[in-house]
């Protein structure tokens, strides 16, 4: 007689851990279990199928031929499984629960405060979590976040993708700089004005960049710093001048600050919201949802 195989969801789980990150000891870390445990899972997992899941080349792991068709599977059957249990604990919960947004931190610090505000006002027992991240699309990916607001779009069939809006950059000055009573410059100009942004390799400093090379030039960038609250406290003391999309300065309203027209090309991003495809999005969810698309303008 055939006998059966019974795979536990929590060995499942650890074992998708293991392939996520091809190091044990770190699944072992971010599983919050300790590594002899987390091997011995894998051992039983592999003792119950009768296959090898690992093989060990040198110091590293690799997925074997039935490790990766496990992988495959087990991936659609842990996120049934979270999805089934998000929606009993809905149901259960009567509207109590939390969302977790990812959220790029320039727009965190300033963008989305007020949607903030009136989420909670309208659900007052829904805990909002929003995590500050320039690496959304993993996040969301992993399952870390039900929700990401970023850009758009995104060549991953796996992503549900809903437009905001399409964003234009302006030049942002000081009050006391040379150009501060300029409507609009050329994107030419660019070149030769003194800038303070995000470090190489962030969204919005990289789209700037992007933007300015087929012209023959990138921006004159004399300081880079992290944080928007930092990047515009630089620009209002007049130390150099930055590039950012105009409604995230509209939402600040610093009578400090004067946005410049860019003509000839400027640069532009996309919002959006994204989330997995087979994500389960309760109700709570969903609001946000709508409530954002009504924020941004819905464009």
């Amino acid at each position: 007689m055939r006998r059966r195989t019974i795979i536990e969801i929590r060995q499942l789980e650890y074992f998708m851990m293991v392939c996520d990150l091809m190091h044990v000891t770190k699944a072992a870390e971010k599983l919050g279990i300790a590594q002899p445990t987390l091997s011995l899972q894998i051992r039983a997992l592999e003792e119950e199928l009768g296959v090898i899941l690992f093989d060990r080349i040198g110091k590293k792991i690799v997925l074997t031929e039935a490790g990766e068709l496990l992988r495959d599977h087990g991936a659609k059957i842990v996120r049934d499984m979270r999805n089934a249990k998000d929606s009993i604990n809905e149901l259960r919960s009567y509207q109590r629960g939390t969302v977790t947004v990812g959220a790029l931190p320039s727009d965190l610090d300033y963008r989305i405060s007020k949607l903030l505000i009136d989420y909670h006002t309208e659900y007052p027992r829904i805990k909002l979590k929003i995590i500050s991240s320039i690496e959304i699309t993993n996040q969301v990916l992993a399952n870390e976040v039900d929700i990401g607001i970023g850009l758009l779009p995104l060549p991953d069939d796996r992503l549900i993708q809903i437009p905001l809006g399409r964003e234009e950059y302006v030049l942002v000055v000081s009050e006391k700089h040379p150009m501060a009573d300029r409507a609009a410059i050329d994107l030419q100009e660019l070149r030769h004005i003194d800038t303070v942004m995000f470090p190489e390799g962030y969204i919005g400093r990289e789209l700037v960049d992007d933007c300015c090379r087929p012209h023959g030039f990138t921006l004159r960038t004399i300081m880079e710093t992290s944080t928007a609250t930092s990047l515009l406290q630089l620009v209002k003391s007049n130390i150099g001048a930055t590039v950012q999309p105009l409604p995230l300065i509209q939402s600040m309203d610093d009578p400090g600050l004067r946005c410049i027209k860019i003509n000839g090309g400027a640069p532009y991003r996309n919002m959006g919201i994204l989330y997995h495809s087979d994500r389960f999005l309760g109700h709570a969810t969903q609001a946000f949802i709508r409530m954002a698309i009504a924020h941004f303008g819905g464009k």
